[in-house]
């Protein structure tokens, strides 16, 4: 999308980020998550550096972020990713633009590996990251239950070709 602002997010963005991390908790596709934690929750399960908003127009369509896979040193180098498109801005290329961001970002960062564990049925996010040059890993069968029902995840996973090559 053209004119679209990818900044830093701040904690005062955090009302609009929670409101669409709400609308992708109620697709039943996007999360594990049945309710929107509190934002001093979120900000400890996240990394402070990588998290991204995507803005038009001083109005947020969507938000990136990445969270340590693990505390042990070895995987230091290791992120989740996260990406969340508000309903009326999904299918526009913000997912895109965000997980764009976030990958230079991260190399920027010492990140060598990022990996996504996304629902089967979520073919959008599925096309935005092996559009963004993820491949599929593998899939983790029920996994976890989401609404009393086991649901698969297929992992994701992108190599950087900058970071961690030697």
């Amino acid at each position: 999308m053209k004119n679209v602002i990818i900044r830093p997010m701040l904690a005062t963005d955090w009302v609009s980020v929670a409101n669409i991390y709400k609308q992708g908790i109620a697709t039943g596709i996007a999360t594990f998550e049945t309710k929107v934690p509190s934002f001093e929750f979120w900000d400890m399960a996240h990394m402070q550096t990588c998290r991204f908003v995507a803005e038009l127009n001083n109005e947020l369509l969507g938000w990136g972020a990445l969270s340590p896979v693990s505390s042990r040193c070895v995987y230091g180098g290791v992120a989740e990713v996260s990406i969340y498109v508000s309903k009326e801005s999904r299918g526009q290329g913000i997912g895109k633009i965000v997980l764009k961001h976030l990958i230079i970002a991260s190399e920027k960062e010492g990140i060598w590996t990022l990996q996504s564990g996304i629902f089967p049925t979520n073919i959008g996010s599925i096309k935005v990251h092996q559009t963004a040059g993820f491949r599929l890993i593998g899939k983790r069968e029920r996994v976890g239950k989401l609404n009393g029902n086991w649901i698969d995840n297929v992992l994701f996973e992108r190599r950087s070709q900058v970071v961690g090559v030697d």
